[in-house]
């Protein structure tokens, strides 16, 4: 893709100012908020033996009455300590667990958490406002999502002739969504680094770095927005295999979300780059965006989730207590040192861990 192609926003975005519907018989993506579920989620880990050791466990910390209720954690471990940490910016809570020299690390870190989709009916108001310092922070730039420069006018192109922020909330969504791929060679979910996607020209990734290019577009337009970090947690119940955990074992399902805040609306829900993972991964094979599945997806997700997916945090730029190490971009992920030395959480070599789900029956 050439950068002249990603940056080209004029007639496509004032197209993309209203997404065409599929009729209600077609569509079977169709998430409503009903039953509440409840599911467990248990992170174990395994440590090289040999210096001092430390890890940081990401804890359910999103609590919103509408979709998401943390019903607390527990654990158990051969840590010298394990405390609970909770951001003072973000929120975002992690287990924060130590280990004495010549110690061989384990912990297994359960939590339950309750869940229900949800469905933002956008054409109805609803009393939704922020402060003024929830506004700054959901606005603001991170160290992987500037908002100023190439971000900014990227932004002013894809929403020049909008009339309000529910337009161009929707053309930054649709702009995403025309103009990114699913580059299934990405480790992880991705880096984020949207700067440097849009001055490179190359808009493939995963989620988080998909996800938050439709953040930091948003931020740069004014309107509040943020990345929710989480994991996959069970299979879809619309007949989406790639939207879906499909096994107990999920240590390879996070999965990046993400939110614009409207006045009058609260905070909608987006997914952008789910709509480019069912493109590409979607059973039987790759598929445009005029497949009518990729197109229900797409529909949907401006305005609903499925929730089969736990939420951990929106914290960007997070400082792990007790580390002089870098700060994390973002917190979904187990974090680990061993003896002063960051370990490479996607190296399962070196850092050996495993996630695993099931849901349990309420009453």
């Amino acid at each position: 893709m050439q950068r002249r192609d990603v940056l080209r926003a004029g007639a496509a975005a004032a197209a993309a100012l209203a997404l065409p519907r599929l009729a209600a018989a077609e569509t079977t993506f169709a998430p409503r908020p009903g039953a509440w579920r409840r599911f467990e989620v248990a992170t174990r880990l395994a440590l090289p033996a040999g210096g001092p050791a430390q890890a940081w466990v990401p804890l359910p910390s999103v609590a919103e009455a509408e979709w998401t209720r943390p019903l607390g954690d527990e654990w158990t471990t051969n840590a010298r300590s394990a405390v609970v940490h909770r951001d003072p910016v973000h929120g975002a809570a992690l287990l924060h667990l130590t280990w004495d020299a010549g110690a061989a690390p384990t912990a297994t870190v359960t939590s339950r958490v309750e869940t229900r989709d949800r469905a933002i009916d956008l054409t109805a108001h609803r009393p939704a406002t922020l402060s003024d310092d929830e506004r700054r922070l959901f606005t603001a730039s991170t160290a992987l999502i500037p908002t100023d420069g190439l971000v900014r006018s990227t932004a002013e192109r894809i929403t020049a002739g909008a009339r309000s922020d529910r337009d161009k909330a929707r053309a930054i969504y649709a702009w995403v969504v025309g103009n990114t791929f699913r580059k299934a060679s990405v480790r992880g979910c991705g880096l984020g680094d949207v700067a440097s996607m849009l001055a490179m020209g190359d808009l493939g990734g995963k989620c988080a770095d998909i996800n938050a290019l439709y953040v930091g577009l948003a931020r740069a337009s004014g309107l509040p927005a943020r990345d929710v970090y989480g994991i996959r947690v069970a299979p879809s119940r619309f007949g989406y295999r790639s939207l879906g955990a499909n096994s107990e074992t999920i240590t390879k399902a996070q999965h990046c979300r993400a939110e614009v805040f409207l006045d009058g609306r609260g905070w909608v829900p987006v997914d952008p780059a789910d709509v480019r993972k069912v493109a590409l991964e979607e059973f039987p094979a790759e598929r445009p965006l005029s497949d009518p599945k990729v197109a229900a997806a797409r529909d949907t997700l401006f305005g609903a989730w499925e929730t089969n997916w736990v939420a951990y945090n929106t914290a960007h730029d997070l400082r792990l207590p007790g580390s002089d190490g870098a700060p994390v971009g973002f917190l979904m992920y187990p974090e680990a040192e061993v003896a002063g030395v960051r370990l490479d959480c996607l190296d399962p070599k070196r850092f050996a861990y495993a996630i695993t789900a099931r849901e349990v029956q309420i009453g």
